[in-house]
């Protein structure tokens, strides 16, 4: 912050009104601003948080019975219940429980909702992971100047303008063991088994293939606009000097395309940490469970609104947690840039 000035010379007035008038010009430029944004804050905080606070005290209560929304206060015991399986009326009978050894990267004959959790983690982190890489190298690609670049962007944008049902049914066609032309193939090689969108692991993987080949346009575009947004001069100087490919690419692209990098990893990683519409699309929540899938299941399927509450403040909580990660990320990244 720069240093506080005064915005008008201090006044004496009598009075209630006149003394809040006194004071308000009496305070500093920056203290009269806050003042001023107050208001919009407050508005902005109740707009954004309110929903929260609502879903949490929903959490406190038992699910209810007989009807009713909500039975009795109980604090945490749901947020207990929940994270050690111990919650008797969480939906076991709607999301499949019978995926041992289906999954390959642990057993999932652990309690439900960390099923869910290992779905949604593992999802966000391989698809993120995967459309950074390809986004770069689709951002490369365009960068270049040759003869058709403007039919490739638009191949590359394509698949991002794809609304999720449509793409959903693309790949549900693809690998459908009667119509679905990659099926065959694929189990030929050993990869799938017999019916790949009735399988967790095979479903996840398809799934997840899905929503790279959709998204990596989106990491393409932020990561291009970043690239074009670099001083062209420095790679000639860098030339000059004998640097190699790889060598401007790590001391001149990556820090200068890093901002842009982030929040399009940000805002992949939300989306994938809420990922739902491609499940059930493709193949369903009694699949591949996510988080999202989890609330919604007992939410509209089993009705139980204390549980779902407590699922989805989890999940929000969690979704918090990425937010403030990218946050700090980006508060070192511009104080590296501004050291």
């Amino acid at each position: 912050m720069g240093t506080e000035t005064q915005r008008t010379a201090p006044t004496e007035r009598s009075g209630v009104v006149s003394r809040a008038s006194t004071w308000m010009e009496n305070l500093s430029e920056q203290a009269y601003a806050y003042l001023l944004l107050a208001p919009a804050f407050l508005l902005l905080t109740l707009i954004a948080f309110w929903p929260l606070f609502e879903t949490f005290r929903m959490s406190l209560y038992a699910d209810g019975r007989g009807g009713e929304t909500l039975g009795e206060f109980v604090a945490i015991d749901n947020y207990v219940q929940v994270l050690t399986g111990g919650n008797p009326f969480l939906p076991r009978e709607v999301i499949d429980l019978s995926l041992t050894s289906s999954f390959p990267f642990v057993e999932l004959g652990e309690p439900f909702f960390r099923q869910a959790l290992l779905v949604t983690l593992s999802f966000a982190i391989l698809s993120v992971i995967f459309e950074t890489l390809l986004g770069f190298g689709q951002a490369f690609v365009m960068a270049k100047d040759y003869r058709g670049r403007r039919w490739f962007r638009v191949a590359i944008i394509l698949p991002w303008a794809i609304p999720i049902v449509i793409q959903g049914m693309i790949f549900y066609l693809m690998f459908q063991p009667t119509v679905g032309f990659m099926t065959e193939p694929l189990q030929a090689i050993g990869v799938f088994g017999g019916s790949p969108l009735s399988t967790s692991r095979d479903s996840f993987f398809i799934i997840l293939v899905a929503d790279i080949w959709k998204t990596s346009a989106f990491m393409a575009l932020l990561i291009l606009a970043g690239m074009q947004s670099i001083d062209r001069s420095l790679y000639d100087v860098a030339k000059v000097s004998g640097a190699s490919r790889w060598q401007q690419f790590r001391m001149i692209t990556l820090p200068l395309v890093l901002p842009a990098l982030l929040v399009a990893m940000l805002f992949r990683t939300l989306d994938a940490m809420r990922v739902f519409g491609i499940i059930e699309t493709v193949s369903s929540c009694s699949t591949v469970p996510s988080m999202t899938c989890l609330v919604v299941e007992t939410m509209f399927s089993a009705r139980l609104y204390a549980s779902a509450a407590t699922v989805a403040f989890i999940t929000a909580g969690l979704i918090g947690v990425v937010v403030s990660v990218y946050l700090i990320k980006f508060r070192d990244t511009e104080r590296g840039a501004y050291a």
